[in-house]
């Protein structure tokens, strides 16, 4: 398992450890076993060349166990301890929780497992780590306030890969369920621009058989949401985001999204050292690759290349967002 940016090692100003905790014990807490199937981005409609660019062909998985009995006790234990600290995310989802891995260790040490991440890489096809930015680790969305409101609408995620589990038992849940669009997001916007939102001929929407199962996802490419209850029963899922190591891969982060979902003191740091990792990362791949030339204009787009994930973030850092991108629904 690669490190893209190491886990701090200090907690942000106003978080402190829950009490009382287990250890995370991945050999009592995980049971991983492999999904049936996996889809790819090219049974979704994407093209070749868009596909080349992104961080895995691999759209989705069936569901997946990754939390044994024990462990999935505990961490429904740590989510309704954590219900505390829920806020909303712009309009498009009520109750959810950022920035749990800087309050429970047992969740941060479950995030950050190496044989997880290793599981999901052999899912994913390629070199991944635990995202870089830990505001996408341990990310938890509860149940609304009212039926009138959505779990989550449509949408691609702010993160390029991650997974989705179930931390209380679906079969427990009036409605709830995870969907997915069988289509682009290209499509998804078409049809949310004539007010549409994915037809269900074009869902899936698969069975998770108990809680601690997961689904892996391309979460920047396909489309998404968790369907309406039809009774407030409580329902908590989990995601947990991820990073493909080849840093030339498209970014595909909306991170300036965040302005209205994250705590700015945690944000701009965790943001820049993303920015800074993967300008890191091409600057090192344009020393190590780039050719005697005289050819001025190549070399000024080869440096401006390297270093544009860093300047996109301090350009969107200073001009801010006030809204969160979805699809309605």
């Amino acid at each position: 398992m690669g490190i893209a940016v190491p886990f701090p090692t200090t907690q942000p100003a106003g978080y402190q450890w829950l009490d009382d905790e287990p250890s995370f014990d991945p050999d009592t807490h995980l049971q991983l076993e492999a999904p049936s199937k996996i889809v790819m981005l090219s049974e979704l409609g994407y093209h070749d060349d868009e596909i080349a660019t992104k961080a895995t062909p691999v759209a989705a998985s069936t569901p997946f166990r990754v939390l044994s009995d024990e462990g999935a006790e505990i961490l429904l234990d740590v989510a309704r301890r954590l219900r505390q600290f829920v806020r909303p995310a712009g309009d498009r989802i009520q109750n959810m929780l950022r920035g749990g891995c800087y309050r429970s260790r047992w969740l941060r040490d479950l995030c950050i497992d190496q044989d997880v991440s290793n599981h999901l890489e052999a899912i994913y096809g390629i070199p991944i780590a635990p995202h870089p930015m830990p505001v996408h680790l341990g990310h938890m969305n509860f149940e609304p306030n009212s039926l009138d409101n959505a779990i989550d609408k449509w949408h691609h995620d702010t993160l390029p890969l991650d997974f989705v589990m179930m931390v209380t038992d679906p079969a427990d849940v009036d409605g709830g369920r995870f969907e997915y669009f069988v289509g682009t997001k290209h499509e998804a916007a078409e049809l949310a621009a004539q007010g549409l939102t994915p037809p269900a001929d074009r869902t899936v929407a698969p069975h998770f058989p108990g809680p601690g199962y997961a689904i892996a996802l391309h979460g920047d490419m396909v489309v998404h949401r968790a369907g309406p209850l039809f009774n407030l029963d409580e329902r908590i899922s989990m995601v947990n985001g991820y990073v493909a190591l080849d840093t030339s891969a498209d970014d595909q982060s909306r991170s300036s999204d965040l302005f209205v979902v994250d705590d700015h003191q945690v944000l701009f740091t965790e943001w820049a050292k993303m920015a800074a990792w993967r300008s890191q990362g091409r600057l090192a791949t344009l020393i190590d690759e780039l050719p005697f030339t005289s050819d001025k204009a190549a070399v000024i787009a080869e440096l401006e290349s390297a270093i544009a994930d860093t300047q996109r973030a301090i350009d969107e850092m200073r001009e801010g967002k006030d809204t969160m991108e979805h699809y309605g629904g």
